[in-house]
């Protein structure tokens, strides 16, 4: 896996909340249905528009939750300003990134890509997942071609 590692401040992202059961992968089948939702409803064309910070791309967030089982997933974009009225917004704090190349077909080259951060990465890094939110980042292009290419951003220690 080809990664990166940076460090970053805190920054501001705002776009739109929804809560997501872990229980069985059901995220797995659910997140798909978030964007599914935020493409067709114009969600993904204002962020694209409102980006204006450092990463390029509209994001999808995973943020834990008080329960193991339910994450808070948003759909949002970097954005230095006052939050639009209908958007949401959340900060990201200063963290050290590992940056991790996606590259192919959405959805499943992240889920793949997950699956072997977790189940080959982190087990032979030296490097701890810190908590704060992990990133996914997608570029305005085309999702589903062969060879799109996206991001997983994760903040270790």
């Amino acid at each position: 896996m080809k990664f990166k590692i940076i460090e970053r401040n805190h920054f501001q992202v705002v776009g739109i909340k929804r809560q997501v059961s872990c229980v069985n992968g059901e995220n797995h089948a659910l997140i798909p249905k978030i964007w599914d939702e935020v493409n067709k409803d114009g969600t993904d064309d204002l962020l694209f528009k409102l980006n204006n910070g450092q990463i390029k791309g509209v994001l999808g967030i995973c943020v834990e939750t008080n329960s193991k089982q339910v994450i808070d997933y948003w759909v949002a974009t970097e954005f230095d300003g006052d939050t639009p009225e209908e958007l949401l917004e959340l900060e990201i704090p200063k963290s050290k990134w590992a940056i991790f190349e996606v590259h192919g077909p959405m959805p499943n080259a992240m889920q793949n890509a997950w699956k072997q951060i977790f189940s080959e990465w982190f087990p032979s890094s030296d490097y701890q997942h810190t908590g704060a939110p992990n990133l996914e980042v997608y570029p305005e292009e085309n999702p589903y071609r062969p060879n799109y290419y996206s991001e997983i951003w994760i903040p270790v220690d």
